[in-house]
């Protein structure tokens, strides 16, 4: 909310949002679209997008001088029909949210979420000339919001596209969760016959430094190209524009807040790369494109929690949590270890019948209880462990073994057993 003497200023002007403004304020000259105001922003504070496309707030003192430029002009986007060319392939893009399934208001200057299918494909119109485009969207929210029913819907939507006759399925995805997802996806669509891949944008497409359409031109040509059959995340390589990774859905993170190349392989080499021309280098062996029915087994435990050990960890205060569950993935020390304290929790929960899974917070490198007298504790307490697995990968492979085996014994062969490139029985040399 304004001030009252900005809100004043304001409404004499006739401004409003979308408005482009000309304004004097403490001896300086701005002049922007005016941007809605946040809530977190001060009283006396407008903000205007600035042709760099940047966003900016500027203080606002009772002397100020305020002037509209021009006014909005509403525009209607039409609903545009899916076009297609002979020749190409068909890729279905499934919007699910976040940066990347988001599109610039020019009028306001805003950036809103796309919510119909014209919206995902005029975002980026160059697609066009690599496949044929189908787009729906399944839902449109923060990937932080993205629940388990969230997973299983897009499961069985990807198995629905492509059983229907889809090449491929691009997901666009908010980045902070995405690796979350595409473990989940991943273990739900088993030996999946053709490429989905999940794709996002770590900068939003009014800014210049956008990554949106060339991550997703990227994950296209990959899609057309490739030949290589499983779940994948696509996303920057590097610092500039000419090169992108292809990563396995289930070893791959997120591992800087806002960097372009923000998503890492974890313990194996990217799947491939991909240069701005489109040509792919592949670094690891995989399954080729087929025609094969896809299923989804999409059935998954929700009474599974994530732990992180920390230094004086007080198995008290997480005992009601351990043993109201089914499953524990703990992100040990080191090789894996968690303090003696808790290892009589451990032998409880699993003399219960939960089951607990050790990974390392370490995330390069494999778990090994087999070294120290702590790690023989928690082996002889009955936890097992999941080589080189990442935790959140373990969080949604356990969810995924309970609802889809028999007995804790079953579920406990499948965590360790290897099923959609998650984990490896020795180091690679990277």
């Amino acid at each position: 909310m304004y001030a009252e003497f900005l809100s004043k200023k304001l409404g004499d002007a006739g401004a409003e949002e979308g408005c482009t403004l000309s304004i004097e304020t403490s001896g300086k000259s701005y002049k922007g679209v005016l941007m809605p105001h946040h809530e977190f922003s001060g009283e006396d504070i407008v903000i205007l997008k600035v042709k760099s496309g940047y966003n900016i707030g500027i203080r606002i003192d009772e002397s100020a001088e305020i002037e509209v430029v021009s006014k909005p002009v509403e525009r209607v986007k039409p609903e545009s029909a899916e076009e297609t060319k002979e020749g190409l392939k068909t890729i279905v893009l499934i919007g699910t949210g976040g940066t990347i399934a988001s599109y610039v208001d020019y009028r306001t200057g805003a950036v809103h979420p796309a919510l119909s299918t014209s919206d995902m494909i005029n975002a980026v119109p160059e697609i066009k000339e690599v496949a044929n485009l189908k787009a729906k969207v399944l839902f449109s929210i923060f990937s932080e919001n993205m629940t388990v029913p969230h997973w299983q819907k897009l499961a069985e939507a990807i198995a629905e596209e492509l059983d229907g006759g889809a090449d491929a399925v691009i997901v666009p995805h908010g980045t902070d969760t995405m690796g979350y997802t595409a473990s989940a996806v991943s273990f739900m669509l088993g030996e999946v016959s053709k490429p989905v891949v999940f794709v996002g944008a770590q900068r939003s497409s009014d800014r210049p430094s956008s990554d949106a359409s060339c991550n997703l031109m990227a994950a296209a040509k990959f899609c057309v190209e490739g030949g290589r059959a499983g779940v994948f995340v696509v996303m920057h390589d590097g610092p500039g524009d000419d090169s992108f990774a292809v990563h396995c859905g289930t070893r791959v993170r997120k591992m800087h807040t806002s960097r372009r190349d923000a998503f890492k392989s974890i313990n194996v080499p990217p799947v491939a790369h991909v240069d701005k021309d489109g040509k792919i280098v592949f670094n690891t062996p995989g399954r080729a494109v087929s025609d094969a029915k896809v299923e989804a087994r999409s059935a998954m435990c929700t009474d599974v929690v994530l732990l992180q050990f920390y230094p004086g960890m007080d198995p008290a205060l997480f005992h009601d949590v351990v043993m109201k569950s089914k499953g524990v993935v703990i992100a040990g020390s080191g090789l894996g270890h968690v303090n003696s304290n808790m290892v009589p929790l451990i032998k409880e929960a699993t003399d219960a019948g939960i089951i607990v899974v050790v990974t390392s917070q370490c995330l390069n490198g494999r778990t090994n209880l087999n070294v120290y007298n702590t790690g023989r504790d928690m082996l002889a307490a009955g936890a097992i462990t999941v080589w080189d697995m990442l935790p959140e990968t373990a969080y949604t492979k356990l969810m995924w073994a309970l609802a889809n085996t028999s007995s804790v014994e079953a579920a406990k062969v499948v965590m360790q057993t290897p099923l959609a490139g998650e984990m490896s029985d020795r180091r690679e040399l990277l």
